[in-house]
C-alpha cells in the first residue's frame, strides 16, 4: 500500500512538473513569436501548440518501446481531452468563436490526420516505416505552416495586419507590447532561458508521470493503454487546458482554438511518429472505439460551421460526452 501511494505522489509530481514545464515553454515560445509579430492564430498552431504537445511528447519517449501502449493511449486519449475537456470547458466559459477559414481547412486536416492513424494501424501495428511517413506528414504541415508565417510577414511589411488569418488585431496587449519594446539581448535571454526551463521541467515531469503511471496500473489490474487514456492523457493535457483557457479569458480566441487544432495535428504526426520510430507501437483491437470516439468528437467541431461559434451547450455536451468516455475506459 505504502509503494502504490509513494507512486501516486510522484505521478502528481510528474504531472505539476509537466504543467509547469509546458506553460514556461509556452511563455517563452509566445514571447519570441510575437517579437516577430506573426498572427496570434498561427502563434497558437505551432509555438504554442508545438509546445503543449511537449508533455506528450516527454512522456512518449520515455515510453518508447517496453511501454508503447503508453504511447497509443497518451496520444489518442490526449487528443480526445483536448476537445472533450478543453474546447468543452472554454466553450462553458466564453462561447468560442471560430474563423471560417479554420472551420473550412485546419478543422478537416485535423480530421484527416485522425484518420490517417487510424488506416496505419490495420496491419496491427504502428511500424517504424509508419512512423517516418507521420513525421513526413509532419514535415508537410510544418512547410505550409512557414509559408503561412512568410505570407502574413509579407502583408504585414506592406503595412497589412499581421493578424488578418484570424481575424484579431494581433496587438497582444499592454503586456506583450512592454514585453516587445525590451532590449534584443535582454529578450532573447529571459525568453530562451524560459525554454530550456521548460524543457527540462518536461523531461522530469515525464519520467515520474510514466514510471509510475506502470506501477499504478499494474497495482489496481489496469492496463497500460487505459493508464495512457486516461491518467497521462489528461496530465499531459493539462497545459492545453490552462493556455487555452487563459488566451479566451483575455478574449484572444484564435490562440487557444489554434493551440487544441495545431497539438492534436502533432500529437499523431510528431509524437506517434516518434515513438514509432523508437520502437514500434502495437495496436489492440479495443483501440478502434477509441479511435472512433476521437475522430467523433474532431468533427463535432464542425457544427459551427453555420454560425463560427462553438456555443455553450455544445461545449456542456462535450464535457459530458468526455466524462462519459473516461467512466466507460475505466470500466473496461
Amino acid at each position: 500500500m505504502e509503494e502504490v501511494l509513494a507512486s501516486a505522489a510522484l505521478v502528481a509530481a510528474g504531472l505539476a512538473l509537466l504543467c509547469f514545464g509546458g506553460n514556461w515553454l509556452v511563455g517563452g515560445g509566445e514571447n519570441i513569436a510575437r517579437r516577430l509579430r506573426i498572427s496570434s492564430f498561427v502563434i497558437g498552431m505551432t509555438v504554442v501548440a508545438y509546445g503543449t504537445s511537449t508533455p506528450e511528447l516527454a512522456a512518449s519517449i520515455a515510453a518508447a518501446g517496453q511501454h508503447s501502449a503508453i504511447i497509443l493511449g497518451n496520444v489518442v486519449g490526449s487528443n480526445i481531452a483536448n476537445i472533450g475537456m478543453v474546447i468543452g470547458a472554454s466553450a462553458i466559459l466564453l462561447p468560442l468563436a471560430i474563423g471560417r477559414s479554420v472551420l473550412r481547412r485546419e478543422i478537416p486536416i485535423m480530421i484527416a490526420v485522425s484518420a490517417l492513424l487510424v488506416a496505419l494501424s490495420m496491419d496491427g501495428s504502428i511500424s517504424t516505416y509508419d512512423g517516418l511517413a507521420l513525421l513526413g506528414g509532419l514535415g508537410i504541415v510544418t512547410f505550409r505552416t512557414v509559408r503561412m508565417i512568410s505570407g502574413q510577414r509579407a502583408r504585414g511589411a506592406a503595412g497589412g495586419t499581421a493578424a488578418a488569418e484570424s481575424g484579431t488585431d494581433g496587438s497582444g496587449g499592454a503586456a506583450s507590447e512592454s514585453i516587445l519594446r525590451q532590449s534584443g539581448g535582454r529578450f532573447y535571454a529571459k525568453n530562451v532561458g524560459m525554454l530550456g526551463a521548460g524543457i527540462a521541467l518536461l523531461y522530469a515531469g515525464a519520467i515520474l508521470t510514466v514510471d509510475h503511471a506502470v506501477i499504478l496500473a499494474e497495482a489496481f489490474g489496469l492496463s497500460q493503454k487505459v493508464i495512457g487514456l486516461t491518467v497521462v492523457a489528461i496530465g499531459t493535457s493539462l497545459p492545453e487546458l490552462i493556455t487555452s483557457i487563459m488566451a479566451i479569458r483575455r478574449g484572444r480566441h484564435d490562440i487557444g482554438v489554434g493551440n487544441i487544432i495545431g497539438s492534436n495535428i502533432y500529437n499523431v504526426l510528431m509524437i506517434m511518429g516518434v515513438g514509432a520510430v523508437l520502437g514500434g507501437v502495437s495496436i489492440s483491437q479495443d483501440v478502434y472505439l477509441d479511435y472512433g470516439i476521437m475522430l467523433a468528437f474532431g468533427a463535432s467541431l464542425l457544427v459551427a460551421l453555420k454560425t463560427n461559434i462553438v456555443k455553450r451547450s455544445v461545449g456542456i455536451c462535450l464535457v459530458a460526452g468526455y466524462a462519459a468516455y473516461l467512466g466507460m475506459s475505466l470500466l473496461r
